[in-house]
């Protein structure tokens, strides 16, 4: 496994690579890394010739209220867990590399992040889009490889390669659980052992949003309040929303029809998590 701290290095590595006509699968991450992301390099790695994956505690996505000094920063061991994955590269930069003197240019993100997290979060997706876009330009990868448990940053990025006409397919991966079903997040260190019990009221929520949808409730509002209702029996210190949504726009709906998502924000202390499910309602 090569570590990189440059664009010009992992740009010309990677372009070398696809020039030899090797595919190349990306796994852009922020470190403190988990299973979930080790699993995504395996993903790259079982379709891919060659895995590259990203760490950079990005400045530009946290937000006022937000101590981006906090954030966990575990770069040996990251990179160890990345080399036993089997990582080709790593590009590790330092903010100067991405954020130079004098930068001034940022990417307006699409509508389906106006609602939910960009409401909650205001500024965060501009930082998202622009971070992810600097690092599909400076690595020319054929997929880039994301996980579901963040639903509405996967359709932003989604709507911007769209948008933007960025040559790079973007392959969802499904969410990686603990055991007793807590999606799996860098957040869930921050947990005391009692907030670790509480927080399977996420779970829990919307596992109760999957057996009234396949009973046959088509209702949004009485699977939102049975949500609610779950997550506060945990309880859950607080609800940012919970909320069944079209899986494309993420845009609230009045009637479960076929595949929809259910979304969850709560917080727990001074943590906040999220997780989704999609769920399809069979006729």
């Amino acid at each position: 496994m090569k570590v990189f701290s440059t664009s010009a290095e992992i740009y010309t590595h990677v372009l070398r690579e696809r020039l030899e006509g090797k595919r190349v699968g990306l796994v852009p991450t922020m470190g403190a890394l988990h299973e979930g992301h080790v699993s995504l390099v395996r993903q790259a790695k079982s379709v891919c010739d060659r895995a590259v994956a990203t760490i950079f505690v990005n400045p530009t996505q946290f937000g006022p209220k937000e101590d981006l000094s906090k954030y966990p920063r575990t770069l040996n061991e990251d990179l160890e867990k990345l080399d036993q994955a089997g990582c080709d590269y790593v590009f590790t930069p330092a903010e100067l590399q991405m954020y130079g003197e004098g930068h001034s240019t940022y990417v307006e993100p699409p509508q389906v992040a106006s609602r939910w997290e960009g409401e909650i979060r205001p500024g965060h997706f501009r930082g998202v889009c622009t971070i992810v876009l600097k690092l599909f330009q400076m690595i020319p990868a054929d997929i880039a490889y994301l996980g579901r448990k963040d639903y509405q940053q996967l359709a932003v990025i989604r709507a911007m390669v769209r948008d933007l006409n960025i040559p790079v397919c973007i392959e969802a991966c499904e969410t990686i659980r603990e055991p007793d079903g807590l999606a799996m997040s860098s957040r869930n260190r921050y947990l005391s052992h009692e907030q670790r019990h509480r927080a399977l009221g996420l779970i829990r929520a919307l596992r109760i949003a999957e057996r009234l949808v396949e009973r046959g409730e088509r209702d949004v509002q009485a699977v939102e309040s049975a949500m609610r209702q779950e997550l506060l029996a945990a309880p859950v210190d607080s609800i940012d929303y919970a909320a069944i949504v079209d899986p494309v726009t993420l845009e609230p709906i009045a009637e479960i029809e076929s595949s929809v998502v259910a979304i969850i924000a709560a917080r727990l202390g001074s943590t906040r998590l999220i997780d989704n499910a999609t769920i399809i309602a069979r006729r």
